[in-house]
Protein backbone atom coordinates (compact mmCIF):
# COMPACT_ATOMS: atom_id res chain seq x y z
CA UNK A 1 0.00 0.00 0.00
CA UNK A 2 2.91 2.35 0.73
CA UNK A 3 4.07 2.11 -2.90
CA UNK A 4 0.78 3.60 -4.05
CA UNK A 5 1.15 6.76 -1.98
CA UNK A 6 3.38 8.63 -4.50
CA UNK A 7 0.90 7.81 -7.26
CA UNK A 8 -1.94 9.06 -5.15
CA UNK A 9 -0.14 12.33 -4.53
CA UNK A 10 0.63 12.60 -8.24
CA UNK A 11 -3.02 12.11 -9.17
CA UNK A 12 -4.13 14.62 -6.54
CA UNK A 13 -1.51 17.08 -7.78
CA UNK A 14 -2.66 16.75 -11.40
CA UNK A 15 -6.28 17.17 -10.32
CA UNK A 16 -5.36 20.28 -8.33
CA UNK A 17 -3.54 21.74 -11.32
CA UNK A 18 -6.50 20.94 -13.56
CA UNK A 19 -8.80 23.02 -11.36
CA UNK A 20 -6.42 25.67 -10.01
CA UNK A 21 -4.72 26.74 -13.26
CA UNK A 22 -7.97 27.90 -14.95
CA UNK A 23 -9.03 29.54 -11.68
CA UNK A 24 -5.70 31.37 -11.41
CA UNK A 25 -5.95 32.46 -15.04
CA UNK A 26 -9.44 33.81 -14.37
CA UNK A 27 -8.23 35.77 -11.35
CA UNK A 28 -5.34 37.24 -13.36
CA UNK A 29 -7.77 38.24 -16.10
CA UNK A 30 -9.97 40.10 -13.61
CA UNK A 31 -7.17 42.06 -11.89
CA UNK A 32 -4.70 42.72 -14.72
CA UNK A 33 -5.90 45.70 -16.74
CA UNK A 34 -3.70 46.72 -19.70
CA UNK A 35 -2.21 50.15 -19.11
CA UNK A 36 -3.33 50.27 -15.46
CA UNK A 37 -1.58 47.31 -13.93
CA UNK A 38 -3.15 45.34 -11.11
CA UNK A 39 -6.53 46.65 -9.98
CA UNK A 40 -9.48 45.18 -8.13
CA UNK A 41 -12.12 47.40 -9.69
CA UNK A 42 -13.87 44.38 -11.21
CA UNK A 43 -14.55 43.09 -7.71
CA UNK A 44 -15.33 46.38 -5.97
CA UNK A 45 -17.94 47.32 -8.58
CA UNK A 46 -19.89 44.05 -8.37
CA UNK A 47 -22.38 45.04 -5.67
CA UNK A 48 -23.15 48.41 -7.27
CA UNK A 49 -23.70 46.94 -10.75
CA UNK A 50 -27.28 47.11 -11.98
CA UNK A 51 -29.12 43.83 -11.59
CA UNK A 52 -26.65 42.12 -9.24
CA UNK A 53 -28.64 42.38 -6.01
CA UNK A 54 -32.09 41.57 -7.51
CA UNK A 55 -30.78 38.56 -9.44
CA UNK A 56 -28.88 37.19 -6.44
CA UNK A 57 -31.85 37.68 -4.12
CA UNK A 58 -34.12 35.97 -6.64
CA UNK A 59 -31.78 32.96 -6.85
CA UNK A 60 -31.53 32.73 -3.06
CA UNK A 61 -35.31 32.92 -2.69
CA UNK A 62 -35.76 30.24 -5.33
CA UNK A 63 -33.13 28.08 -3.62
CA UNK A 64 -34.86 28.37 -0.23
CA UNK A 65 -38.24 27.44 -1.71
CA UNK A 66 -36.80 24.55 -3.73
CA UNK A 67 -34.88 23.13 -0.78
CA UNK A 68 -38.01 23.23 1.37
CA UNK A 69 -40.21 21.63 -1.29
CA UNK A 70 -37.82 18.88 -2.33
CA UNK A 71 -36.99 17.87 1.25
CA UNK A 72 -40.66 17.87 2.25
CA UNK A 73 -41.34 15.57 -0.68
CA UNK A 74 -38.34 13.27 -0.50
CA UNK A 75 -37.65 12.71 3.21
CA UNK A 76 -41.08 11.23 4.15
CA UNK A 77 -41.23 9.33 0.86
CA UNK A 78 -37.81 7.72 1.29
CA UNK A 79 -38.39 6.87 4.94
CA UNK A 80 -41.74 5.29 4.06
CA UNK A 81 -40.09 3.47 1.17
CA UNK A 82 -37.40 2.07 3.42
CA UNK A 83 -39.88 0.99 6.09
CA UNK A 84 -42.84 -0.23 4.07
CA UNK A 85 -41.83 -1.01 0.50
CA UNK A 86 -38.11 -1.69 0.12
CA UNK A 87 -38.73 -3.67 -3.08
CA UNK A 88 -39.86 -0.48 -4.81
CA UNK A 89 -36.51 1.19 -4.20
CA UNK A 90 -35.15 0.42 -7.73
CA UNK A 91 -38.29 1.93 -9.30
CA UNK A 92 -38.05 5.10 -7.21
CA UNK A 93 -34.34 5.34 -7.93
CA UNK A 94 -34.92 5.18 -11.69
CA UNK A 95 -37.66 7.81 -11.50
CA UNK A 96 -35.51 10.16 -9.41
CA UNK A 97 -32.50 9.77 -11.70
CA UNK A 98 -34.44 10.38 -14.93
CA UNK A 99 -33.59 14.14 -14.98
CA UNK A 100 -29.94 13.18 -15.51
CA UNK A 101 -30.71 11.54 -18.86
CA UNK A 102 -33.25 14.07 -20.15
CA UNK A 103 -31.46 16.92 -21.99
CA UNK A 104 -32.22 20.28 -20.36
CA UNK A 105 -33.15 21.76 -23.74
CA UNK A 106 -35.81 19.09 -24.23
CA UNK A 107 -37.03 19.54 -20.67
CA UNK A 108 -37.44 23.30 -20.99
CA UNK A 109 -39.04 22.92 -24.43
CA UNK A 110 -41.75 20.79 -22.86
CA UNK A 111 -42.30 23.34 -20.08
CA UNK A 112 -42.50 26.20 -22.58
CA UNK A 113 -45.04 24.28 -24.66
CA UNK A 114 -47.28 23.75 -21.64
CA UNK A 115 -46.99 27.39 -20.58
CA UNK A 116 -47.94 28.47 -24.09
CA UNK A 117 -50.80 25.98 -24.41
CA UNK A 118 -52.38 26.91 -21.07
CA UNK A 119 -53.25 30.59 -21.67
CA UNK A 120 -54.45 29.85 -25.20
CA UNK A 121 -56.93 27.14 -24.20
CA UNK A 122 -57.80 28.21 -20.65
CA UNK A 123 -58.20 31.96 -21.12
CA UNK A 124 -61.86 31.85 -20.07
CA UNK A 125 -61.35 29.67 -17.01
CA UNK A 126 -60.01 30.41 -13.51
CA UNK A 127 -56.88 28.41 -14.38
CA UNK A 128 -55.73 31.25 -16.62
CA UNK A 129 -54.68 33.29 -13.59
CA UNK A 130 -52.81 30.25 -12.31
CA UNK A 131 -50.64 30.21 -15.42
CA UNK A 132 -50.04 33.95 -15.03
CA UNK A 133 -49.02 33.53 -11.38
CA UNK A 134 -46.66 30.70 -12.26
CA UNK A 135 -44.70 33.08 -14.50
CA UNK A 136 -44.52 36.08 -12.17
CA UNK A 137 -41.04 37.61 -12.84
CA UNK A 138 -40.68 38.67 -9.19
CA UNK A 139 -40.90 35.03 -8.09
CA UNK A 140 -41.38 32.54 -10.94
CA UNK A 141 -43.03 29.51 -9.38
CA UNK A 142 -42.49 27.64 -12.63
CA UNK A 143 -38.74 27.74 -11.95
CA UNK A 144 -39.34 26.27 -8.50
CA UNK A 145 -41.25 23.36 -10.04
CA UNK A 146 -38.66 22.87 -12.77
CA UNK A 147 -35.68 22.98 -10.40
CA UNK A 148 -37.34 20.56 -7.96
CA UNK A 149 -37.31 17.98 -10.74
CA UNK A 150 -33.68 18.79 -11.64
CA UNK A 151 -32.64 18.49 -7.99
CA UNK A 152 -34.23 15.06 -7.48
CA UNK A 153 -31.14 12.99 -8.47
CA UNK A 154 -28.83 14.85 -6.10
CA UNK A 155 -31.28 14.91 -3.21
CA UNK A 156 -32.09 11.24 -3.69
CA UNK A 157 -28.44 10.20 -3.60
CA UNK A 158 -27.69 12.33 -0.53
CA UNK A 159 -30.69 11.05 1.42
CA UNK A 160 -30.19 7.46 0.31
CA UNK A 161 -26.61 7.51 1.61
CA UNK A 162 -27.77 8.97 4.91
CA UNK A 163 -30.56 6.42 5.34
CA UNK A 164 -28.19 3.54 4.57
CA UNK A 165 -25.93 4.68 7.42
CA UNK A 166 -28.64 4.42 10.10
CA UNK A 167 -31.12 1.78 11.24
CA UNK A 168 -34.35 3.60 10.38
CA UNK A 169 -36.67 0.77 11.42
CA UNK A 170 -35.16 0.49 14.90
CA UNK A 171 -35.29 4.26 15.45
CA UNK A 172 -38.93 4.49 14.38
CA UNK A 173 -40.01 1.45 16.39
CA UNK A 174 -38.25 2.78 19.49
CA UNK A 175 -39.97 6.15 19.11
CA UNK A 176 -43.34 4.52 18.50
CA UNK A 177 -42.95 2.28 21.55
CA UNK A 178 -42.42 5.43 23.63
CA UNK A 179 -45.77 6.79 22.46
CA UNK A 180 -44.63 9.03 19.60
CA UNK A 181 -46.83 9.43 16.55
CA UNK A 182 -45.46 8.80 13.06
CA UNK A 183 -44.66 12.51 12.42
CA UNK A 184 -43.02 12.79 15.84
CA UNK A 185 -40.97 9.67 15.20
CA UNK A 186 -39.79 11.12 11.91
CA UNK A 187 -38.97 14.57 13.31
CA UNK A 188 -37.44 13.57 16.64
CA UNK A 189 -35.76 10.26 15.82
CA UNK A 190 -34.92 10.08 12.13
CA UNK A 191 -34.18 13.67 11.11
CA UNK A 192 -31.50 14.33 13.77
CA UNK A 193 -29.60 11.31 12.45
CA UNK A 194 -29.95 12.58 8.88
CA UNK A 195 -28.42 15.98 9.59
CA UNK A 196 -25.42 15.42 7.35
CA UNK A 197 -27.51 14.03 4.51
CA UNK A 198 -29.97 16.93 4.75
CA UNK A 199 -27.11 19.44 4.65
CA UNK A 200 -25.62 17.69 1.64
CA UNK A 201 -28.95 17.73 -0.18
CA UNK A 202 -29.52 21.40 0.65
CA UNK A 203 -26.03 22.38 -0.48
CA UNK A 204 -26.28 20.50 -3.77
CA UNK A 205 -29.65 22.10 -4.45
CA UNK A 206 -28.28 25.56 -3.68
CA UNK A 207 -25.34 24.99 -6.04
CA UNK A 208 -27.75 23.80 -8.75
CA UNK A 209 -29.96 26.88 -8.45
CA UNK A 210 -27.06 29.34 -8.43
CA UNK A 211 -25.44 27.76 -11.48
CA UNK A 212 -28.40 26.67 -13.64
CA UNK A 213 -28.69 28.74 -16.83
CA UNK A 214 -30.54 26.89 -19.61
CA UNK A 215 -34.01 26.61 -18.08
CA UNK A 216 -34.12 30.15 -16.72
CA UNK A 217 -32.74 31.74 -19.89
CA UNK A 218 -35.09 29.95 -22.27
CA UNK A 219 -38.11 30.67 -20.09
CA UNK A 220 -37.21 34.36 -20.00
CA UNK A 221 -36.31 34.84 -16.34
CA UNK A 222 -33.18 36.48 -14.93
CA UNK A 223 -31.75 34.78 -11.86
CA UNK A 224 -28.08 34.98 -10.91
CA UNK A 225 -26.60 32.73 -13.61
CA UNK A 226 -28.50 34.52 -16.37
CA UNK A 227 -27.36 37.89 -15.02
CA UNK A 228 -23.72 36.77 -15.13
CA UNK A 229 -24.17 35.74 -18.75
CA UNK A 230 -25.93 38.98 -19.67
CA UNK A 231 -23.10 41.22 -18.44
CA UNK A 232 -20.44 39.05 -20.07
CA UNK A 233 -20.68 40.83 -23.41
CA UNK A 234 -20.22 44.36 -22.07
CA UNK A 235 -18.28 43.74 -18.83
CA UNK A 236 -16.24 40.63 -19.36
CA UNK A 237 -13.91 41.18 -16.42
CA UNK A 238 -16.77 41.69 -13.98
CA UNK A 239 -18.55 38.61 -15.32
CA UNK A 240 -15.47 36.48 -14.68
CA UNK A 241 -14.97 38.13 -11.28
CA UNK A 242 -18.51 37.22 -10.21
CA UNK A 243 -17.98 33.66 -11.43
CA UNK A 244 -14.74 33.39 -9.44
CA UNK A 245 -16.42 34.71 -6.30
CA UNK A 246 -19.34 32.31 -6.79
CA UNK A 247 -16.94 29.39 -7.12
CA UNK A 248 -14.99 30.41 -4.02
CA UNK A 249 -18.19 30.83 -1.99
CA UNK A 250 -19.36 27.41 -3.15
CA UNK A 251 -16.08 25.84 -2.10
CA UNK A 252 -16.24 27.61 1.27
CA UNK A 253 -19.75 26.28 1.84
CA UNK A 254 -18.61 22.79 0.89
CA UNK A 255 -15.67 22.94 3.31
CA UNK A 256 -17.93 24.29 6.07
CA UNK A 257 -20.40 21.49 5.39
CA UNK A 258 -17.65 18.88 5.50
CA UNK A 259 -16.40 20.33 8.78
CA UNK A 260 -19.89 20.35 10.29
CA UNK A 261 -20.43 16.76 9.19
CA UNK A 262 -17.11 15.71 10.69
CA UNK A 263 -17.92 17.37 14.01
CA UNK A 264 -21.33 15.72 14.05
CA UNK A 265 -19.85 12.26 13.49
CA UNK A 266 -17.21 12.86 16.16
CA UNK A 267 -19.81 13.96 18.70
CA UNK A 268 -21.98 10.95 17.85
CA UNK A 269 -19.11 8.51 18.27
CA UNK A 270 -18.17 10.02 21.63
CA UNK A 271 -21.78 9.86 22.78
Amino acid sequence: MARLNPWRWAVLGLAALYFLIPLAASVVFTVDVPGRGVTFDAYTRIVSTEGFVPSLLLSLQLAAAIIAVVLLLMVPAMVALRLGAPRLRPVVEVVCLLPLVVPPIAYVAGIATVLKWGPEHLSRTPLFQTFVALQDPDFPVVLVLAYVVLALPFVYRALDSGLRAIDVRTLVEAARSCGASWPQALIRSVLPNLRGALLNAAFLTLALVLGEFTVAQLLGFRPFAVWIFSIGGSQAQMSVAVSVLSLLVTWALLLALAGAGGRTRTASSRG
